[in-house]
């Protein structure tokens, strides 16, 4: 039997999604995993299409670990100018003409 996919799912999505393919699921950052509803799977053990036997338990996490980074509320930023270089102010063009050397 193959694991399904259950990162992005809600937590009740993917209590289903395994009981419909006869898994089992433990969620090791949460005791209380039976009454977890809205919050969503990051990461599994064992990873998607791996073949497992029937009633394997699969483990899942809703928070990311110590030094993963997380998710948090990230609200869209105004894009800025990019960064590098030095900025100048460009010259103003003179006469073209000024440049060039006439022979003698």
């Amino acid at each position: 039997m193959r694991v399904p996919r259950l990162v992005g799912l809600m937590a009740m999505d993917a209590r289903r999604t395994a009981e419909a393919t006869g898994l089992f699921l433990n969620a090791p950052d949460r005791p209380d995993f039976h009454r977890t509803v809205v919050e969503y799977v990051v990461r599994q053990y064992p990873p998607p299409d791996a073949e497992v036997p029937r009633d394997s338990v699969i483990y899942v996490w809703f928070d990311f670990g110590e030094g993963e980074g997380g998710g948090g509320v990230r609200e869209p930023r105004v894009p800025r100018p990019p960064g590098g270089g030095l900025r100048r102010e460009m010259e103003e063009p003179g006469n073209p003409y000024d440049a060039v050397v006439s022979p003698a």
